[in-house]
């Protein structure tokens, strides 16, 4: 059985579409808090609820007392890891929640890891862990511990947490490292969610840093490709870069929406933020040749699809409200 923690998010719902419908028995974890409305989230996932070989359990990885008890219950053979404190720039204002998540609340599940004899964990790292490179596109060998924010940092330090339960325990673990994944049930506060809401009501966009600073955007269908790959991946320990390794600045991206919304966009420029970054851009060629993975969705095809999920879940809320 595979637990999937943050099972009911963006990532995750995804995840467990394609394990459900490949017959896998999964356990979805999820405290549901309130970055953003959990009603987003149990509607993500509601289609499982009541479902054969669907679990879900509500509880925060931070509580190890309420995480043994899935374990007790279920025979967890896998650990697919998501759940996290999310977003750059709420952790250079809540760094000190960001440890506690995304640093202990890993520890908690490596150390069930441990003593379950787990047979492989995978854990959700992220493209922030290469900080301010200018390297481009980002390889898995490149030096990391230069983070320029607080949810970098903390990714780094589960990867290496990660590694080090490996080292001493035997724990095979497959860290990726997701290049800005978008596509439908995205967080409303991502970028590519954020800016089409807002050409849709006629608001203003902000755009930091001139817009001028670029993305390799991975759509969600080739994120889910890779974790497949990765849950029946036979390794000791093994970093993968999952991105598309194509890159649009923001500005071309906000034309681009503009473009296939028919809609036109208010730019408000701002200064650049604390802790952004100029580029991201993964170099693939490793997951290409160890994982199979094939990403095949460009962004113009992802974001057509978006845009397509958005008017769709626009429309839906609209009548939600009327009735």
């Amino acid at each position: 059985m595979i637990l999937v923690t943050g099972g009911a998010g963006f990532i995750g719902s995804h995840l467990l579409d394609a394990l459900i419908c490949e017959g896998r028995e999964v356990v979805c974890f999820d405290n549901f808090n309130n970055f953003y409305d959990p009603a987003i989230k149990r509607l993500n996932i509601a289609g499982h609820v009541g479902q054969p070989g669907f679990h879900l359990v509500e509880g925060d990885i931070c509580d190890m007392g309420r995480l043994s008890e899935v374990f007790r219950k279920y025979n967890i053979t896998r650990i697919v890891h998501l759940a996290a404190r999310a977003g750059v720039r709420p952790s250079v204002e809540q760094p000190a929640l960001y440890n506690q998540v995304n640093v202990e609340g890993t520890i908690n599940l490596l150390e069930l890891a441990r003593t379950h004899q787990i047979e492989q964990f995978v854990f959700a790292s992220s493209s922030s862990v290469y900080g301010a490179s200018t390297k481009v596109p980002f390889s898995e060998a490149d030096k990391i511990d230069c983070p320029v924010s607080p949810y970098a940092a903390t990714k780094f330090a589960g990867e290496l947490m990660c590694y080090t339960y490996h080292h001493l325990y035997g724990i095979p673990v497959t860290a990726l490292r997701f290049f800005t994944a978008y596509g439908p049930r995205q967080r409303p506060e991502m970028a590519i969610h954020k800016f089409t809401r807002l050409i849709y009501e006629g608001k203003p966009i902000p755009l930091f840093g001139q817009g001028g600073t670029a993305r390799d955007y991975t759509y969600i269908d080739d994120i889910v490709q890779g974790l497949l790959a990765a849950i029946d991946f036979s390794c000791e320990y093994e970093v993968f870069n999952l991105g598309e390794s194509s890159t649009i600045t923001l500005i071309n991206l906000v034309r681009l929406i503009e473009q296939i919304s028919a809609k036109p966009a208010r730019i408000d420029f701002q200064p650049s933020q604390p802790g952004d970054v100029e580029i991201t851009y993964a170099d693939i060629s490793k997951a290409r040749r160890l994982l199979g993975y094939r990403p095949s969705t460009p962004i113009e095809d992802g974001l057509t699809y978006f845009i397509s999920w958005f008017s769709e879940y626009e429309a839906l809320r609209s009548a939600q409200k009327v009735s």
